[in-house]
């Protein structure tokens, strides 16, 4: 496709940065470099009709860590680092707030919950006699007390089934996760960034008059800077970097007459989560039945999963009661052996902000705060 003299002349005369991935790290980027570099051309391209991954994708958890996802993580990380990322989890959620706006976001903080069945008896007594402890600790990030509290006396008012204790999270909240990317992309816009869907970067080479972007669209063009942000997808450009897909299924039911379940819950070590949407359950995960299959780049259902969501829904969440499924769908999360960001400068005028780990709501906009402030102190 040849570009016309206008198009060519508006969008893609030589900007000083393109940012690859129109997601949630994408946009924050492309927002902190406008704020930092005024007058700077930014220009967003991502190859999706809409953000290609996971930010108009997933299940909209406003969350920052359960008790056995922290306790797991202290297993295999320093307790500096632990709390570090929650930390930065927590900021970043306050941050995205004061940007959009809760209104905008269609913020909700009933809470986050932890579910436990029979079979998690033993991960139940671990994570009630550290609560005290993980208390003191959040207070210092949050400034709230008691962070984490037992409420077994909920479980009969959720109407649950088979589910032996609950655990609150009272800091946390849901978030409408398409009134989020929506509100976020008119700000930015209004910020006069140009943000192009349907643009697929093939590649790109150093040349003297800049960096030379070939898309599959069928024309290149040249930048001055490049920034990756498409975080699962991010080596397929950048194959050094170590960021591995996992992919996530969802469902989401028609609405439940009389609907009891409100806020968001964690169930088998966080591997399943659930929220209502209104009057409808959203229901996720199942990842940890075929860890091999879902480490994919590629969007789908599978009848294993599905059907492991189902009978959740049936016995556990929503027991002897008829439910429709009305949708369903799966998104792509960036992951890696460690739970931390990459943002890094690749090359010269290179340049990425990727592997949130499944947490992009809660970290996304700090990790594109810190991408556009290190490509200022790049040049």
């Amino acid at each position: 496709m040849d570009l016309s003299f206008w198009e060519k002349n508006t969008y893609f005369n030589h900007p000083d940065i393109v940012i690859v991935g129109s997601g949630i790290v994408g946009l924050n980027a492309a927002r902190a470099l406008k704020e930092l570099k005024p007058r700077w051309k930014i220009l967003v391209v991502d190859r999706g009709f809409l953000p290609y991954g996971a930010s108009t994708r997933n299940a909209g958890f406003a969350c920052f860590g359960s008790l056995s996802e922290l306790l797991d993580d202290l297993t295999k990380m320093s307790e500096a680092d632990v709390f570090s990322l929650v930390q930065r989890r927590w900021d970043g959620l306050n941050r995205l707030r004061s940007i959009i706006g809760d209104e905008a976001l269609h913020y909700e903080p009933l809470g986050g919950y932890e579910v436990f069945d029979n079979a998690d008896d033993l991960l139940y007594t671990s994570c009630a006699e550290k609560i005290n402890w993980f208390n003191e600790k959040l207070f210092t990030i949050s400034g709230k007390k008691d962070i984490y509290s037992l409420q077994d006396d909920k479980i009969k008012s959720f109407g649950f089934k088979n589910i032996n204790h609950l655990i609150l999270n009272n800091g946390e909240g849901q978030v409408d996760t398409g009134m989020m990317m929506q509100a976020l992309l008119h700000h930015v816009r209004n910020l006069g960034i140009d943000v192009i869907n349907g643009i697929n970067l093939r590649g790109w080479e150093q040349t003297s008059t800049g960096m030379k972007l070939e898309t599959d669209q069928g024309f290149n063009f040249t930048a001055d800077r490049i920034l990756i942000t498409t975080n699962a997808f991010a080596k397929q450009l950048i194959p050094e970097l170590e960021v591995t897909p996992g992919r996530a299924q969802v469902l989401i039911t028609a609405p439940i007459e009389g609907l009891k379940v409100k806020g968001c819950f964690h169930y088998d070590r966080g591997y399943y989560y659930f929220r209502n949407v209104g009057e409808r359950i959203l229901l996720g995960g199942g990842r940890n039945m075929d860890f091999v299959g879902e480490e994919t780049m590629e969007f789908g259902l599978t009848e294993l999963i599905q059907n492991k969501l189902e009978t959740l829904l049936n016995t556990l969440i929503l027991p002897n009661t008829k439910v429709d499924i009305e949708q369903r769908w799966s998104g792509i999360m960036g992951l890696g052996s460690v739970k931390t960001t990459i943002v890094r400068q690749v090359d010269k005028n290179l340049f990425c902000g990727v592997r949130m780990g499944g947490m992009g709501i809660a970290i996304g906009t700090l990790v594109g705060e810190e991408a556009a402030k290190m490509i200022v102190e790049a040049n």
